[in-house]
């Protein structure tokens, strides 16, 4: 998105969103995944994707995420309040675009909050509070650090997991797959396969709820 996109996208939807508090709120389901990295599954959802919400839920909404997007940011809740209509029948799957500087060591931060079992407290403490370190042109990891580890992360395993072969697989593939699925910013939004033509929390709404009564339809 251009960066005045983004400012009144962003501040559209905190408005609507953030003010009443919805955004730090209960885990509604879990982050399952082999943290292993294989060409296994299909260029939009691989074995390794961190999956938000049940596993075999019929419609799969994936995100071509970026931890420092600031339009990311702002759909997140959106996301969450779809996955909550549709808690049986929608999975969020996060496919990681780290396209900003620092967001590969950001990335790094949650795939061993992952191994931790703190990935989506992690997750949602860095989005809240994104603007203490996503500084375009100069991040503050050392404040997502800070962080992360005060959701819970246990920063001294966890760098010393950063950089391991595994996570280096997952950005690699994740990364192969952003270029071959034409990803040219983020968020990027695919339900079921199918790309969100017109970008707005509304309109993915709108694609998944089609999804969902499509699958009730065709049991």
């Amino acid at each position: 998105m251009t960066r005045r996109s983004i400012v009144l996208f962003t501040g559209l939807v905190a408005l609507i969103v953030f003010a009443g508090g919805a955004f730090l709120y209960d885990r509604y389901g879990s982050t399952s995944a082999q943290l292993v990295a294989t060409p296994q599954g299909d260029s939009m959802v691989r074995t390794h994707s961190p999956i938000i919400g049940p596993a075999d839920a019929p419609v799969t909404i994936v995100e071509f995420f970026d931890p420092s997007c600031e339009a990311c940011r702002a759909f997140y809740p959106a996301v969450k309040q779809i996955m909550a209509n549709f808690p049986d029948e929608a999975r969020l799957v996060i496919r990681y675009t780290p396209f900003h500087e620092g967001s590969e060591e950001a990335v790094r931060i949650l795939e061993t909050a992952r191994l931790q079992d703190r990935y989506e407290p992690v997750l949602e403490a860095l989005l809240a509070r994104q603007p203490e370190w996503a500084v375009h042109g100069a991040p503050d990891l050392v404040k997502a650090w800070e962080i992360a580890a005060a959701a819970g992360l246990d920063v001294e395993q966890a760098r010393r997991e950063m950089s391991s072969s595994e996570i280096d697989a997952v950005l690699e593939q994740d990364l192969a797959d952003v270029q071959s699925n034409k990803v040219r910013q983020t968020p990027t939004f695919f339900v079921n396969g199918r790309p969100l033509e017109s970008f707005g929390p509304q309109q993915l709404h709108d694609l998944v709820r089609e999804e969902v009564e499509s699958a009730r339809a065709a049991q």
